[in-house]
């Protein structure tokens, strides 16, 4: 599960599956033409890439995620900050404060998940 990486449409789609499964594909269809206007084949082509990735299957026409929503979102973000940062929390955490003050919670929030990370 190397590309981590979704556009809006299939992470809006990717959201849809998580929310409902297992759902059968022909259900999928039917959001996918309610939701974004998409034909049959574009639903199911979506749903190829993303059972590709690794983040779905789909076995005998129902969808069932193979890794979580939580987990894909905290892979992503690792994936993220390894790629842009070098790995380095501090860097990113450095780079987003340059343009949003953090508040007394979020401060207090941040020193609590560091906290519990030393164990």
């Amino acid at each position: 599960m190397s590309d981590l990486k979704m556009g809006t449409a299939e992470a809006r789609f990717a959201d849809f599956i998580w929310e409902r499964e297992p759902i059968t594909s022909g259900g999928l269809a039917k959001i996918g033409a309610e939701e974004f206007r998409w034909k049959k084949s574009t639903s199911h082509t979506v749903l190829r890439r993303l059972c590709e990735r690794g983040l779905f299957q789909n076995v005998n026409g129902v969808v069932t995620s193979l890794i979580s929503r939580e987990e894909y979102y905290a892979r992503h973000s690792e994936q993220y900050v390894e790629e842009t940062f070098g790995g380095s929390l501090p860097a990113f955490l450095a780079a987003f404060g340059t343009r949003k003050k953090l508040s007394q919670q979020e401060i207090d929030e941040l020193k609590s998940v560091i906290d519990r990370m030393r164990g």
